[in-house]
């Protein structure tokens, strides 16, 4: 591994994503083999300012002994000690940051059941936590690090090291890190983003219809007052930070009952440990009304009956087919990435940020709005080389937005 790429890749997380402030808190979850990179990401930290910086270690082979082996009623508890983690430093305004790279296969044999009811809990135990990043009320990023069991998922020919140093190499060039400037390439590439925000956002759409030889045929009904976004996000006293590193994509939420039609899956997707792979949803009046996958449909399941608004869509996501991520021709296993790789769509919670004034709304005024609310938020990839979006503005007019997988304009 290039050490001074790594540097650099953990300075554009700290003074891009999480954009850390003078004298603030960042909590950083992280994988226990990221070590080393999250006490160099520390150490930027401290040196841009941070008050402290707050370390939240996780060992999904851990998790997978206690989904064996715990007592069964350990699922539909959080203790008072992990709430409170999480809502005494979002309250103190902390920054935070997540390191993902999972095991795709880590909860293969455990039952969904003891999936499900743990995630509940953790769902309403952290609501107000979840509630407040969703609507950037605190600063907060996601990126990636290898770990041993992910690297091999992805290029299971090679040794752990080749494996590890392979993923690496892909991290960086996601990240535009290998270019002989990566901050002058993100700000180019976040102008760029902002040219189809611009575009979108001008033409009021209310609707958009989706085709492909899959058997995609959806249409998805847009709020009057929708705001399509993406690049970077912004706080209400205007800190500007970078929600996914990397990030392709740019976004907006779906009114709650206005999906219809059928969706088939471009890519496998993890939720919860399990991979879920060629599956397709149908929805009527926006709810999931019928699903079925060749892989993993129990855990589709789990999803799609969590709560009352993960049957439900929450965002609606454009990423042309020949995007970078894309162009590297590699399956991550990972959504980070393969989310930036294809056009996507997300059940469960919608961002009220994607309303006007929707940071502020209550929650019955976002309801109103058609505005989904469920403690999950997954995304899944529906993009394909040959997705057809067609957009429909106020006035009744086709707008071509994506033509044979990529922007039209």
């Amino acid at each position: 591994m290039d050490k001074n790429l790594l540097r650099k890749y953990a300075e554009i997380i700290i003074k891009t994503g999480v954009n850390i402030q003078k004298n603030q808190l960042l909590v950083i979850t992280a994988p226990v083999e990221n070590y080393e990179i999250v006490e160099m990401i520390s150490e930027i930290a401290y040196k841009e300012g941070a008050r402290d910086v707050i370390t939240n270690w996780n060992d999904e082979r851990l998790d997978r002994v206690r989904y064996l082996h715990a007592p069964d009623d350990i699922f539909d508890e959080v203790p008072e000690w992990r709430k409170m983690f999480y809502l005494e430093n979002v309250r103190k305004d902390a920054a935070y940051l997540r390191l993902s790279g999972s095991d795709p296969d880590i909860l293969n044999g455990v039952e969904q059941d003891k999936i499900i009811r743990s995630s509940k809990a953790f769902g309403e135990a952290l609501k107000e936590y979840r509630e407040r990043l969703m609507a950037n009320k605190n600063v907060w990023c996601v990126a990636s690090a290898p770990t041993k069991a992910w690297a091999m998922k992805m290029f299971p020919g090679l040794s752990e090291d080749e494996a590890k140093e392979k993923l690496w190499e892909a991290i960086f060039k996601a990240n535009r890190i290998d270019r002989e400037d990566p901050i002058v390439a993100i700000e180019q590439h976040k102008a760029n983003l902002k040219k189809s925000i611009d575009f979108l956002n001008g033409h009021g759409l209310k609707k958009l219809t989706y085709k492909n030889s899959l058997g995609t045929d959806l249409v998805i009904d847009l709020s009057e007052n929708h705001v399509w976004l993406g690049g970077s996000d912004f706080m209400e006293n205007g800190i500007e930070f970078m929600a996914n590193l990397p990030t392709e994509e740019v976004f907006t939420l779906p009114k709650k009952d206005g999906v219809n039609g059928i969706v088939y899956s471009s890519k496998p997707f993890v939720y919860n440990g399990t991979l879920i792979e060629d599956f397709n949803i149908t929805f009527k009046d926006g709810k999931v009304v019928k699903y079925d996958a060749r892989q993993g449909k129990e855990a589709l399941k789990s999803l799609v009956e969590l709560d009352e608004g993960s049957c439900y869509l929450g965002e609606v996501a454009l990423v042309p087919y020949e995007s970078p991520i894309s162009q590297m021709n590699i399956l991550f296993y990972n959504t980070l990435f393969d989310e930036n790789a294809s056009c996507h769509l997300a059940l469960g919670e919608a961002y009220p940020i994607c309303i006007k004034g929707g940071e502020n709304m209550t929650k019955e005024e976002l309801e109103k709005e058609g505005v989904n609310s469920s403690i999950a938020h997954e995304d899944f990839m529906v993009g394909t080389k040959d997705l057809s979006i067609i957009g429909i503005d106020k006035d009744d007019n086709e707008v071509v937005i994506f033509e044979k997988g990529n922007f039209a304009y």
